[in-house]
């Protein structure tokens, strides 16, 4: 069996997966709905085989499609590092990095890094997505991200590392909470008291509801909001406690007026490493994120 491989067909194949959605993955590939079907039922013929469940409510793809997502990803990655390295030749080609980080990365140097690398590349666009560190490590692994900062004690395997540096969360509070005068806290001492924390799609927010469920407990979070000074403002107000990335902490308590105090669990202090599924095959511009952030991470204190 022959089979050509069309890109548009695997870019739409990677849009549907990731939207779960025939329409909205059909509209990311700039096709019409009778278009992406026709073109997955082509896919379909030539492979010999189902690659999606369709339902009234979306569309995931069967083992098989599964599989072809894989090679997909791999692939796309590949023209795209492709593109990167021809950026250098062709006045005008836009570069494309796609950076994983967890949310206490992204508060603490990653943004200073990146307003200095896009600066240096302004003809490359870099997206950046918080997820659990667990997820930027796969991600990585299936082509779906280029680069990804993950805690330490992330599976890697298959992966190259690189060391980046170490973040610690801490506790706020308001002036006069009952815990505001502490040195430092226990997590499980915290748990009596309500929370105010990110919106639930957050990777700091999933985090801390995975310390919660370790104690059997759950967090009694008041309010949910969208950053971390929107957090703190909350704090200011009595609304409750919260936990952040100590430079998050710092930056914010010099206009708001809280309190930090320590965490005293391990976990609290999250070394985190640099992922990429090889860095040799990497476009230029893409290494030269990966050192611009391994230079910001030695520098950490």
């Amino acid at each position: 069996m022959r089979v050509d491989f069309d890109l548009v067909d695997l870019r739409l194949l990677v849009h549907i997966a990731e939207e779960q959605n025939l329409t909205r993955g059909a509209g990311r590939s700039h096709l019409s709905l009778p278009a992406a079907s026709a073109r997955v039922k082509m896919l379909e013929e030539a492979v010999g085989t189902r690659l999606l469940y369709r339902a009234k409510l979306g569309a995931t793809l069967t083992p098989a499609g599964q599989a072809l997502l894989r090679h997909a990803r791999i692939v796309l990655a590949q023209i795209e590092n492709l593109r990167g390295d021809m950026h250098q030749y062709a006045s005008g080609l836009k570069g494309h990095v796609r950076l994983y980080a967890n949310a206490t990365s992204i508060s603490a140097s990653l943004p200073g890094v990146l307003r200095r690398y896009l600066a240096e590349h302004p003809h490359v666009d870099v997206d950046l997505r918080e997820r659990l560190s667990g997820d930027g490590a796969r991600a990585v692994l299936d082509g779906s991200a280029d680069i990804a900062i993950v805690s330490d004690g992330t599976p890697t395997e298959g992966l190259e590392v690189l060391p980046y540096g170490s973040e610690a969360l801490v506790l706020a509070t308001a002036p006069d909470h009952p815990l505001a005068g502490r040195a430092s806290v226990a997590f499980a001492e915290t748990l009596g008291f309500p929370y105010v924390g990110l919106h639930e799609g957050s990777a700091l927010h999933r985090f801390l509801l995975q310390q919660a469920q370790a104690h059997r407990a759950q967090l009694s979070i008041r309010i949910q909001v969208g950053s971390f000074e929107a957090i703190c403002r909350m704090i200011e107000a009595n609304v409750g406690i919260g936990i952040l990335p100590v430079s998050a902490a710092r930056r914010h308590a010099r206009i708001v007026p809280i309190r930090i105090v320590e965490l005293a669990d391990p976990w609290a202090v999250r070394d985190s490493m640099i992922c990429v599924r090889s860095l040799e095959l990497l476009p230029g511009f893409a290494q030269r994120l990966v050192a611009m952030l391994g230079e910001a991470g030695a520098a950490q204190p």
